[in-house]
């Protein structure tokens, strides 16, 4: 009775972590979570990290916005649509892809064999996410106005299923779903992003979690660029972590990361260029009005380019 009293004071006297010693990271279908812990980076963390998952990026930046989290990672065109909304949000490491898993998908036996094929047709995506963009800039390089298709705005599970059914006559959408649904031989790819978007990822954080937990968010980033520098060495590993983690067979993840090598890049003059495109896209897709759209510049922040640096000089 006496030693169960003392832990229970001991434990009251600790207390709980204080705020400034979690880090909240919001993560996509497991994407840095499992990465990181397939690395074994994770050992040793000064810190608490909690974990939450969302299904796609907007859940993710309403999570940021509300203070729920105070980071995660998220694409080029949903930081874009956060930013200009007025969400507290900026980019602090930057990543970037092939975009062969960023796609525009229809059933197999679909008429639409090209992009010029979807004039008039309905295409499920999420609004402002990386599906939405490859949409509007495959468009635009098909000569094709942007309200040339009918959207039907709807999270990844649920285009899925208004695709199958018939409901929509393509998806627009990102890995692991592109992936998942081609191992599954349930589509084909009309047109993917490669050469038409950046294939840019960012880490975010909110504005009060880069000034108050500065060395927490260095700390992170050292580490996931760590992560990703040791997954292009060789996919499989993470694949068996992700495939345990959400559910799904390794040849979803194998098949997405074996084509769509993730690399740590400076945010520097092209990555900046990179982003402002992606607002002067929605600015002329009507997207985002023009008096409201960020400065791209202004929605990153430089300052932790020597800890990314030093990171991937270790792992050389």
């Amino acid at each position: 009775m006496r030693a169960a009293l003392f832990w229970v004071l001991a434990l009251l006297a600790i207390g709980p972590a204080r705020a400034e010693d979690v880090l909240r990271m919001g993560d996509q279908r497991g994407n840095a979570r499992a990465l990181m812990e397939a690395a074994g980076v994770l050992e040793g963390l000064p810190y608490r990290l909690e974990w939450t998952e969302f299904p796609a990026a907007a859940p993710l930046l309403e999570a940021l916005n509300a203070g729920a989290i105070d980071a995660g990672g998220v694409g080029d065109a949903p930081l874009t649509f956060a930013a200009a909304a007025g969400v507290p949000v900026k980019a602090f490491v930057a990543f970037r892809t092939r975009q062969d898993g960023l796609a525009i998908l229809v059933t197999p036996d679909s008429p639409i064999r090209t992009v010029a094929d979807l004039k008039g047709k309905r295409v499920a995506t999420n609004r402002g996410s990386i599906g939405h963009q490859v949409v509007l800039a495959a468009l635009e390089e098909a000569g094709l106005p942007f309200d040339s298709v009918v959207f039907s705005f709807l999270p990844p599970a649920d285009a899925k299923i208004a695709l199958a059914s018939g409901a929509v006559d393509a998806w627009a959408t990102w890995e692991p779903y592109t992936a998942a649904a081609e191992v599954a031989g349930l589509v084909r790819v009309v047109r993917d992003g490669n050469g038409i978007t950046p294939g840019l990822t960012f880490a975010v954080a909110r504005d009060s979690a880069l000034k108050d937990k500065r060395p927490l968010l260095a700390d992170f980033a050292a580490r996931l660029a760590r992560a990703r520098a040791w997954a292009l060495k060789d996919p499989a590993p993470y694949a068996a972590v992700w495939s345990k983690l959400i559910g799904l067979p390794e040849a979803v993840p194998l098949r997405w990361f074996s084509r769509a090598p993730y690399r740590t890049v400076p945010i520097d003059a092209d990555v900046i260029a990179d982003e402002q495109r992606t607002i002067d896209l929605y600015v002329r897709a009507g997207l985002i009005p023009k008096a409201r759209a960020p400065q791209a510049a202004a929605i990153f922040d430089t300052g932790f380019s020597q800890a990314l640096s030093e990171a991937l000089a270790a792992v050389q």
